[in-house]
């Protein structure tokens, strides 16, 4: 082809790429474009290609060039003999390599040197030495030409998606392995030009420079570079240094953007509601702050564009508060940062100061879409997304508050501006502030400041004295003043004059469900911080009007005993001792009366005849029976810290006791949670009195009505409880999980009486004592937690007894000692106690028992091992637990155990149950005595434990018999 010829086709190729690019007409494209694929497809395509990149200056229009570079790429990669001879590929790659060192910078556009690039790396491919030839002339590029030609390299070692079939996989293979005997002078160069100077002056700004940089070092990461680099090394390699520090650079250019994102999309957005652009866009600014706190800190304009974009979503009000949450990271991260910066320095002063601001306006979106709401009928309207925005709240609030500092944050809550009339008063906007007071309590209250509560206890006044025009969920405002006053209690109390208003609003929110709770609590914190105020005549009367309204029966009874408790605490601590008692005894009457109207049905039926009527007064007689049982436990801490006198506690019993054998007499004692509630009361008593019973027996006996021995009464008391239908019906592991609370109560009344009643009491119990040890090793299979560990805490009680009669007379057996009672009712029950506890760690819900199993076992083995050398032998011994471990096993069915299981727990457990009771025993001897520590201390506790916990993992599919 000549020059003319060549300058022709040259022109035509011209046309044809604009028409193709720019011409409006269809057909015209259409022909340009067949036109086109006749010139690839042909010999002359090869010369007119190079010849339009060898062109002079000026060089021809961009696109021609795109084209004229695209279509060589194409003749390359095209199957068959398509390659021009071996003269001309050299040129060709000479061609190329001139293109790439003239078009590599602006003006050419980017995509025609990636082009260039792509068309050199096809034919490295294809040609014999491509790959060393290539590399041999890449110093005589510019780097921006060299890095380009780097990154698409690797890319050829993949199988081209596009269609690229012309190359096989093993021609693929060799140039990898030539590409990868490259890699070190390849990281070198990356690692050289991720040094050079921001100022170096190549044309290409720094972070365009990192971001080619990094997509090079990409692509050959992808082909395996690394792959032989050991891993000490590769985690200080500078390269992944320059790829970390770069992922830092990525915020800051964010951070650039957010004035336009905030006044081009976020504020249209949130002129015309658009929920899913305002929360993405709120969600990506959080991403970027929380990225680089300390860029925002700077307090830059693009920093405080940022803030006050995220500052509009918090105030932007939608039906959720899933947009105003998704930012509470953000906020915490900067906050974090500021409190971080050291305190004595300037710049903690000066970006403080500057935050002070964004972050009171951020107080003030919070406070806003924190308030509560009431429909148009007044109905409560708290839906969960709010509730679940408060809870989540607390964090950032803290934060608040430490950053504004504790008086700067409650001048903000307290500067409503607000009419003192109560028909005025803006509730919703008060007890959002409440709230916010009572989330922050515990950094308050570490601030040394001095405050002013006045105006809480202004509006303590006012909803103590009558209740103010509240509809639905604005009550809401007496659990938030509930929560500030048992947050504040020592501050509000500190006054006398404000306990009487104290004591009747908190009496007022006992009265209503929604702030029970939180005023129980409340009531609490002002009996323990201001007992002698409390002490006075007309705060007591207040006390026992809060105590007598329980009877009505409508709180819940972890709040009637919270309020009991609280009540016993203020009586104990008065210091004239009849009015003590009294006061007492007049407290525990207010309960009296419930479970004595019971009784009198014995003698009305026509109450029995009523269920609905009946129903209420047993709730009513179990509610009291639960507020006499917290009044009896918590005298128990008071007697052990010498604020009530022994003959208190028994002029206290000698009341109750009476209407306690009332009740075991009468046939109530069927109902399930009548007996449950009668078994916490008497646990609560027998612990209580059995603190002073060994020096005051007379004195009790005085006062009881009956004139019985106490340990005799204590027989009957038990005798009754045992006889109850209810209890004598917990016989299977199924009516245990019926009846767990009664399991639980029962379990708890039994090891108190072990802990607490006379020797001869548990003498002559011992049948009763048998019963109660096999009921709790049938519970502890039961599938619920609670009862299956109140069971099995039972048990370890028992054995701790029994541990402590022998050790306490290993020479001979006393006679007619609890001790003996004791172990012969464990070697009587031991082999179901141990078939029990192994049945209790098969299934699902054994992993929850591993520990209590394994001190169970700990202490029997220590009881067997103990035994064995004293006098109990004849009794109790080694080949005892051996025995009963051969028979649990042996009984197992088949199927529940692994093949060949059986043959190995038996000698491997009784290793480990030798070693883990003589570790037991050693730390409860001689100078290694450690009260109640001594379970699964040392190597042989240990290793039981995790025998116990491998055996129960290994079983947890296991679908379980009960045991016969």
């Amino acid at each position: 082809m000549d020059a003319a010829e060549a300058s022709e086709l040259q022109a035509r190729l011209a046309a044809a790429v604009y028409a193709l690019n720019h011409d409006a007409s269809p057909s015209a494209r259409l022909a340009a474009n067949q036109w086109l694929l006749a010139l690839q497809r042909s010999p002359q395509a090869w010369a007119v290609a190079t010849s339009l990149l060898a062109a002079p200056d000026p060089p021809p229009p961009a696109d021609l060039l795109f084209f004229a570079t695209q279509m060589l790429r194409r003749k390359i990669q095209s199957p068959g003999p398509a390659l021009p001879g071996l003269g001309l590929a050299p040129q060709l790659l000479d061609a190329l390599l001139l293109a790439a060192r003239r078009f590599c910078a602006a003006p050419a556009p980017r995509q025609l040197l990636t082009q260039i690039c792509l068309a050199l790396a096809a034919l490295a491919l294809r040609a014999e030495g491509g790959v060393d030839g290539l590399f041999a002339r890449m110093p005589h590029l510019p780097p921006p030409a060299v890095l380009e030609l780097l990154t698409v390299l690797p890319e050829e070692a993949a199988q081209d998606q596009g269609g690229d079939t012309g190359v096989d996989a093993a021609a693929r293979c060799r140039f990898t392995r030539e590409l990868l005997a490259h890699a070190p002078a390849v990281l070198e160069f990356l690692h050289g030009q991720s040094e050079k100077a921001p100022t170096d002056d190549d044309g290409v700004p720094l972070h365009e420079r990192n971001r080619r940089i990094l997509r090079c070092l990409l692509s050959w990461v992808r082909v395996g570079c690394f792959s032989e680099t050991p891993a000490a090394a590769l985690a200080t390699h500078p390269l992944l240094t320059f790829a970390f520090n770069s992922l830092q650079e990525l915020p800051e250019a964010f951070l650039s953007k957010t004035p336009y994102i905030r006044e081009v999309l976020l504020l249209p957005a949130l002129a015309n509601p658009s929920e899913k652009i305002i929360a993405g866009l709120a969600c990506l600014m959080c991403e970027v702050g929380q990225a680089a706190p300390a860029l925002v800190a700077e307090g830059g304009s693009q920093a405080l564009a940022l803030t006050d974009g995220l500052l509009r979503c918090v105030d932007f009000t939608s039906e959720d508060w899933e947009i105003a949450e998704s930012t509470f990271q953000f906020w915490c991260s900067l906050a974090h940062f500021i409190l971080g910066i050291d305190v004595k320095t300037a710049k903690r002063n000066v970006v403080q100061e500057l935050f002070v601001p964004v972050f009171s306006s951020l107080l003030d979106a919070l406070l806003f879409r924190a308030q509560i709401d009431t429909d148009s009928d007044g109905a409560p309207c708290i839906p969960e997304g709010l509730t679940q925005f408060r809870m989540n709240l607390e964090e950032l609030l803290v934060d608040i508050c430490l950053l504004l500092g504790a008086p700067a944050y409650i001048n903000k809550l307290f500067s409503g501006g607000w009419d003192f009339s109560s028909q005025t008063i803006p509730w919703k906007e008060v007890e959002v502030r409440m709230y916010a007071l009572s989330m922050v309590a515990d950094t308050i209250l570490q601030d040394e400041s001095s405050f002013d509560f006045s105006i809480i206890m202004h509006f303590v006044n006012i909803l103590s004295s009558r209740t103010p025009e509240l509809n639905g969920s604005l009550f809401l405002v007496y659990k938030s003043f509930g929560d500030v006053i048992g947050s504040y209690s020592k501050w509000l109390s500190s006054s006398q004059s404000n306990i009487k208003p104290l004591l009747l609003f908190c009496a007022s929110g006992i009265s209503k469900s929604i702030s029970s709770n939180a005023c129980s609590l409340a009531l609490r914190k002002l009996c323990e911080d201001a007992p002698s105020f409390i002490h006075e005549p007309q705060n007591l009367e207040i006390l026992f009007w809060i105590s007598e309204g329980m009877n009505k029966g409508n709180l819940q009874l972890e709040d009637e005993e919270e309020i009991i408790s609280a009540i016993t605490h203020a009586l104990s601590s008065v210091s004239e001792k009849e009015l003590k008692k009294s006061s007492l005894a007049r407290l525990l009457c207010s309960s009296y009366s419930a479970v004595e109207k019971i009784i009198d049905i014995d003698r009305d039926q026509s109450i029995r005849q009523n269920p609905a009527a009946y129903t209420q007064s047993l709730d009513l007689a179990v509610r009291g029976l639960y507020r006499m049982s917290a009044l009896f436990h918590h005298l128990a801490t008071s007697v052990t810290s010498g604020l009530v006198d022994d003959d208190i506690i028994i002029v206290l019993i000698g009341i109750l006791w009476p209407l306690l054998e009332k009740l075991f007499r009468s046939y109530h004692m069927e109902n399930v949670n009548l007996s449950a509630a009668v078994c916490r009361s008497l646990s609560s008593v027998i612990h209580s009195c059995g603190l002073i019973i060994d020096h005051n027996l007379p004195m009790l006996l005085r006062s009881l009505a009956t004139k019985e021995e106490y340990g005799a009464l204590c027989v009957r008391t038990f005798e009754t409880l045992s006889s109850a239908s209810s209890i004598s019906a917990l016989n299977s592991s199924y009516t245990c999980d019926q009846e767990p609370d009664l399991v639980e109560a029962y379990t708890y009344f039994t090891s108190m009486f072990i802990r607490c009643c006379p020797k001869e009491a548990i003498v002559a119990s011992s049948s009763l004592l048998e019963l109660s040890f096999q009921k709790a090793a049938i519970c502890s299979t039961a599938m619920h937690r609670g009862a299956a560990l109140a069971a099995m805490s039972y048990m370890s009680c028992f054995l701790e007894a029994v541990l402590a009669a022998v050790l306490e007379s290993p020479e001979c057996i006393p006679n007619g000692s609890p001790g003996v009672a004791l172990i012969q009712i464990l070697a009587r029950c031991g082999e179901g106690l141990l078939s029990n506890v192994l049945y209790a760690l098969l299934g699902v819900s054994a992993l929850s028992r591993v520990h209590k199993s394994a001190t169970i076992l700990q202490q029997l083995a220590a009881l067997c091992s103990f035994c064995e050398g004293t006098a109990w032998k004849a009794v109790l011994s080694w080949n005892s637990l051996c025995g009963w471990l051969q028979s649990t096993v042996k009984s197992l069915p088949s199927e529940y155990l692994k093949q060949g299981e059986a043959e190995i727990i038996v000698p491997l457990w009784l290793k480990v149950l030798q070693d883990a009771g003589s570790d037991y025993l050693y730390s409860r001897t001689g100078d290694n005595i450690r009260s109640h520590q001594g379970y699964m201390q040392g190597k042989g506790g240990r290793t039981l434990k995790r025998i116990i916990r491998d055996f129960a993992e290994s079983h947890r599919n296991v679908p379980i018999p009960s045991p016969s």
